[in-house]
């Protein structure tokens, strides 16, 4: 099946509902739209020093891809397959400092680097080593002090992460500090790509978000595409918490309550004055769906307060209806339906997205 989202926002229909409900479109994407973009891998802390290795499973349940970052002795950081190259065991099972990797399993060792360096009993191998025996390096794309990468090297990372870069580009994205207590896991029982749609209007706050909706100007609440990602821009209230805008800032000027970027295909970075939450979609089957937010502050005095006040009780208003359209979505009598003008532009956009990726 072939899917196609017109170009025309007025006269297009959204995606038929067999890409939600359809195993075999579920597998696909994993290699047609997962594979092939860029995926959160965690930030330059987990390997602050020299030496230090840390196993990272790329989209558990779901892609299941065994990685390692790691920081060779040359302090450059690199993205390497978690795999021995001889028979297949993953290597690293825990953060540790190392002079170099050994695999537990028969010895092979590997520099920092993923570069081979030896084996016990190979003497009589023929044609060994090759490049083949090193450890795979992925590529890395470091933004401030988070880390991505790719499974396949087709597209760049700054057409899907320079647009959020360059906007941002007076935050000081050094000094915002991860805090595990502030963060969550939410299992939710729907297809991942509905959440998204969900995530991309602001179409439904006054209807679902009372308490978001007494904070944000939904009249002036705005939108802007990119090609691999979008942006909506909450504009404040008056008397309620902003971001103090330096002149540099392309929206200085602008009561700014919270920056809501969105990154094709399952990734969200949220800023809002007291600092961000980064929402990774991770798909576990059809219509299982983990969502991870993690939390990285940067003024605790403004926590509590504005659009980014309770972000719980805005997912748990979020889950109630994404889980809701689940169950809908099987209904016979539905099969797609048409987008908002003015507010479902950047539904329009993922929807033209997966059509384009799956084909």
């Amino acid at each position: 099946m072939a899917f196609q989202i017109e170009s025309d926002i007025a006269i297009a229909k959204t995606l038929d509902t067999s890409f939600y409900l359809k195993e075999e479109f579920f597998e696909q994407s994993k290699e047609k739209i997962f594979s092939n973009s860029w995926q959160f891998i965690g930030d330059t802390h987990q390997v602050k020093n020299v030496g230090w290795a840390t196993p990272v499973t790329l989209l558990e349940k779901f892609i299941d891809e065994p990685l390692l970052i790691s920081k060779d002795k040359n302090e450059e950081l690199h993205c390497l397959s978690n795999v021995c190259t001889h028979r297949g065991n993953l290597i690293v099972e825990k953060p540790c400092k190392f002079n170099d990797i050994r695999c537990k399993y028969h010895g092979r060792r590997f520099s920092l680097n993923g570069k081979f360096l030896s084996m016990p009993e190979f003497g009589e191998v023929k044609n060994f080593p090759t490049a083949a025996d090193d450890l795979h390096e992925l590529p890395l794309y470091t933004w401030g002090q988070w880390l991505f990468t790719s499974l396949n090297q087709t597209l760049s990372a700054h057409d899907f992460l320079k647009p959020m870069a360059d906007r941002v580009s007076w935050m000081p994205l050094q000094d915002f500090v991860f805090h595990p207590e502030r963060s969550k896991d939410y299992l939710i029982d729907a297809h991942w790509a509905l959440y998204c749609e969900n995530y991309l209007e602001g179409f439904h706050i006054p209807f679902v978000h009372a308490g978001l909706n007494s904070v944000i100007d939904y009249g002036n609440y705005t939108i802007e595409l990119f090609k691999y990602s979008s942006l909506q821009v909450g504009i404040a209230k008056e008397g309620e918490l902003v971001f103090d805008l330096p002149p540099s800032s392309p929206d200085f000027g602008k009561r700014i309550a919270g920056y809501y970027f969105w990154i094709f295909p399952n990734m969200m970075f949220n800023f809002y004055p007291w600092g961000l939450s980064i929402n990774i979609i991770q798909p576990q089957g059809i219509a299982k769906t983990k969502v991870s937010f993690l939390s990285y502050v940067l003024d605790e005095s403004k926590l509590r307060q504005g659009a980014g006040a309770d972000l719980n009780k805005v997912e748990l208003e979020d889950e109630d209806i994404v889980q809701n359209v689940q169950k809908g979505i099987r209904s016979r009598f539905y099969d797609n339906g048409r987008f908002s003008v003015t507010r479902e532009q950047g539904t329009h956009h993922f929807h033209q997205l997966i059509a384009k990726f799956m084909d």
